[in-house]
């Protein structure tokens, strides 16, 4: 059995999450607060990031999200959706636009704990991550509408359709509970392609929510 270490929020252990869920591996989720001072992170991660999955055969832990996406496309391939095109372009095309959306992540957990600075924040260091994360919903709003099907490349449901969905939920979750960072009414195509993501059952069942931080952070 393998265990995967997530934060309720995360849209990059839910990357994992969907994948192995797709791939039907059975996993035990344990979900932690990273920030908090109790966290075991740093027993498994010298980073002390989350996602981390852990082996139970004694092997050692891997982490960062894409490595163990990595991980899970080699290592369970031929079970279930490949989640990976064949050919070299196509996966080089997958991988940036894996690398877009996580880079969208990193800027939307830098704007929440800039905003949770209250006073302290600076204004200039906010409106330069939205800019990132405005550029990053143009661009992918492009492959949506370039792709011509489903999914954005080669019409196959891969690893770059669950990072672009994992973004767009984060997004919305941000949107929702905090009103930053709108989009969906701006890019409705987009929008309707998060939608057809979101009804997959891999996605419904690892909907993020907001952790309740009770420890400064920053």
């Amino acid at each position: 059995m393998l265990t995967l270490i997530s934060a309720t929020p995360s849209p990059y252990a839910r990357k994992n999450r969907i994948a192995m869920t797709e791939k039907d591996i059975q996993f035990e989720l344990k979900s932690e607060i990273p920030r908090h001072s109790d966290t075991e992170t740093p027993k498994y991660n010298p980073l002390e990031k989350l996602p981390i999955l852990i082996f139970d055969d004694g092997r050692p832990p891997i982490y960062e999200s894409r490595y163990i996406q990595e991980y899970i496309v080699c290592k369970y391939k031929g079970r279930g959706p490949d989640l990976m095109p064949d050919g070299e372009d196509d996966q080089l095309k997958v991988r940036q636009i894996q690398v877009l959306a996580d880079g969208a992540c990193d800027a939307m957990g830098l704007v929440f704990f800039e905003t949770a600075r209250g006073n302290l924040k600076s204004p200039e260091w906010e409106a330069r991550q939205l800019r990132k994360e405005y550029g990053v919903l143009k661009a992918c709003d492009d492959s949506v509408r370039s792709s011509g099907g489903k999914f954005l490349v080669m019409n196959e449901f891969s690893v770059e359709d669950i990072a672009v969905g994992a973004m767009l939920g984060m997004m919305n979750m941000v949107q929702t509970k905090f009103g930053i960072i709108q989009w969906s009414e701006n890019y409705p195509e987009l929008k309707r392609y998060w939608e057809m993501l979101e009804a997959r059952e891999s996605f419904q069942q690892t909907e993020p929510y907001m952790f309740d931080l009770t420890e400064k952070v920053a």
